[in-house]
C-alpha cells in the first residue's frame, strides 16, 4: 500500500515543485496561477518542497543573469574595438588628405605667382571663393592687389570679405 501512495504523491510533488520553481522566477507568469486544491498533508509537502528549492532557483537565476551580463559586456567590448579601429583608419585618411591639400595649395600658389594678374583674376573668379581667397592671401601683397584690381568688383568684394573675416579675432576657429 505504501508503494501506491508513493506513486500517487510523486507526480503531485513533481508538479508542485515545478509550480514553485516557476513562482520563484520573476515574470515567469504574466497572470496569476491558481494553486491546486489539496488536503493539509499535501499543502505542507508543497510548502516544504518550495522552501527547499527556493535557494537553488535563486542561485540559478543569478548564474543566468551573470552569463547574460558577460555576453553583453563582450558585445560592448567588440563594438569598442571596432570603433577604435575605424577611428584610427579615419585619422590616417584625414592626415593623408590634409598633407595632400597642403601640397596642392602650395603648388597652386606657385602657379598663380607666375601668372599675369589679368589671367589669374579671370581664373580665380571661376574658383570657389574660399579657395580663391586662400590663394590670394598666400601671394605677395603687390601681386594680390593687382589680381583683385583685375577682378569684377563683386568677386573682389567677396574675396576681401573672406580675407578680412579670416583675420578677425572674434571669428570662431571651429566650424559651426
Amino acid at each position: 500500500m505504501t508503494s501506491i501512495s508513493i506513486k500517487l504523491t510523486a507526480p503531485r510533488l513533481l508538479v508542485t515543485g515545478m509550480i514553485c520553481a516557476m513562482l520563484t522566477i520573476p515574470g515567469a507568469f504574466a497572470q496569476e496561477v491558481a494553486t491546486p486544491v489539496a488536503g493539509n498533508g499535501t499543502a505542507d509537502e508543497i510548502k516544504q518542497f518550495c522552501t527547499n528549492i527556493a535557494d537553488a532557483a535563486r542561485d540559478q537565476r543569478y548564474v543566468l543573469q551573470k552569463k547574460e551580463l558577460a555576453d553583453l559586456q563582450a558585445g560592448v567590448n567588440e563594438r569598442i574595438t571596432l570603433l577604435e579601429k575605424r577611428r584610427a583608419e579615419y585619422e590616417d585618411w584625414l592626415k593623408r588628405r590634409d598633407d595632400f591639400l597642403k601640397q596642392a595649395e602650395l603648388g597652386l600658389v606657385d602657379i598663380y605667382k607666375t601668372m599675369k594678374a589679368d589671367a589669374a583674376a579671370g581664373q580665380l573668379e571661376l574658383v570657389n571663393p574660399e579657395i580663391a581667397a586662400a590663394i590670394v592671401m598666400k601671394l605677395p601683397p603687390r601681386q594680390s592687389s593687382l589680381i583683385l584690381s583685375e577682378m569684377s568688383a563683386e568677386k573682389a568684394a567677396v574675396l576681401t570679405n573672406i580675407i578680412s573675416s579670416a583675420s578677425d579675432a572674434n571669428t570662431s576657429k571651429e566650424p559651426s
